[in-house]
């Protein structure tokens, strides 16, 4: 006989960690304590998928839809509530540069945010960036949104924290337990299968990465997923320029349409300056991956810095990959799945979803246990993909 659940979370990286940690601390809460099962196919806090890499930008000002907005400002409030519950440093502001063309989708989609949500923001020119921020480079008709309260996370740490509390709170969380087979039974409980084991559960959460289009079964998503490279450099002189004080995250559109973003030197002097494009990326599966950093991967960020930020332009010191998850219209799916009431799904983050994890975490508990959610994810509901 399978053992049972109240829910089960595949998946315990960024999404699916906050999630746990969300229910468990519920189900503290309630006079029958609910049973919470999290599976993971990887040890803790693994660099295998996509929450992973020391620094995570956070942001305010979105310039892919400004309904992203009351997501981000709950997701705020939850790391620091976070960083409170664990005594952990996990946000770190630096500020933030939204730069490229003034047309352009990451200035214009930024001012379109800050404005529609009062959001506090400077508009600077080409030499207002030169001026404060003598790092930069930028190009003569260049402009850059500003924003004082962006800055970066910790995956690492988050994903720990999470996990961390989900277990204070009574969550069960195996690791090294990858699943092989889910199925809604006749009696409307959720049978999921795994080497070791089988379990039931009333709800079951599906937050699998890069893996979601092997276990969603909902072949009309057309996910796919895509390789990217972030990349460690030791800048060439002035290194002041790319301290935490003088230089913020930024995200920046050049001419040809590539965004790149980077950090300042979060880890100090010799800890080595993080960039890495954004756009673009080789299509690949979690099996197929090319994990070994070739010259072309390197020489695409270099192009970047030699144009835009050459002080930056030095030795290289690491690399690593990553995969970003892509729906058609690269915004998330958070919502119950079309098919069954009893399964919730979180993926396709397409490369902009760690800093939303924790209010993800709140609003995949809402839907779990009780259907809905107060939160605005009406957007991301995976019903708009539907044939």
């Amino acid at each position: 006989m399978a053992e049972a659940f109240d829910v089960i979370i595949v998946g315990l990286g960024g999404v699916g960690s906050a999630a746990a940690c969300h229910l468990a601390a519920r189900g503290k809460r309630v006079p029958r304590r609910k049973r919470i099962l999290g599976l993971e196919q990887y040890s803790p806090v693994h660099d295998r998928g996509s929450s992973h890499g020391n620094s995570r930008i956070i942001r305010q000002a979105y310039h892919e839809n400004p309904a992203y907005v009351p997501l981000v400002l709950r997701a705020y409030e939850l790391w620091e509530q976070l960083e409170r519950d664990t005594s952990r440093q996990l946000l770190t502001i630096t500020g933030a540069l939204f730069l490229g063309p003034e047309n352009g989708e990451v200035v214009q989609g930024s001012l379109r945010s800050a404005k529609e949500h009062s959001l506090a923001h400077e508009l600077l020119n080409e030499r207002e960036i030169r001026r404060r921020f003598p790092a930069l480079h930028p190009k003569a008709d260049d402009s850059a949104v500003y924003e004082a309260k962006a800055g970066f996370l910790r995956p690492e740490e988050a994903i720990k924290a999470h996990l961390q509390l989900a277990a204070q709170h009574g969550a069960e969380l195996h690791f090294e337990e990858p699943v092989n087979e889910w199925e809604v039974t006749a009696s409307g409980m959720v049978r999921v299968v795994t080497p070791k084991a089988a379990y039931a559960a009333e709800r079951l959460v599906l937050a699998p990465g890069a893996w979601a289009g092997d276990l969603l079964k909902l072949p009309s998503m057309f996910l796919h997923v895509r390789r990217h490279v972030m990349a460690w450099f030791q800048p060439i002189e002035n290194v002041a320029y790319f301290s935490p004080r003088c230089l913020p995250i930024y995200i920046w559109q050049t001419r040809g349409d590539v965004i790149f973003y980077g950090f300042p030197a979060i880890d100090g002097e010799h800890g080595g300056v993080k960039a890495a494009i954004h756009s673009g990326g080789d299509i690949c599966t979690p099996q197929s991956i090319e994990r070994r950093i070739q010259e072309a991967d390197i020489a695409e960020i270099r192009e970047q810095l030699a144009a835009y930020i050459p002080a930056l332009n030095g030795k290289l010191l690491h690399a690593a990959t990553c995969m970003y998850t892509m729906t058609p219209d690269e915004h998330f799916v958070v919502s119950q799945h079309p098919d069954y009431s009893q399964i919730v799904i979180a993926c396709g983050f397409s490369g902009h979803g760690f800093k939303f994890t924790s209010v993800l975490g709140e609003v995949l508990a809402d839907l779990a246990l009780e259907g809905k959610t107060k939160h605005p994810i009406d957007f991301l509901s995976a019903t708009r993909f539907a044939p």
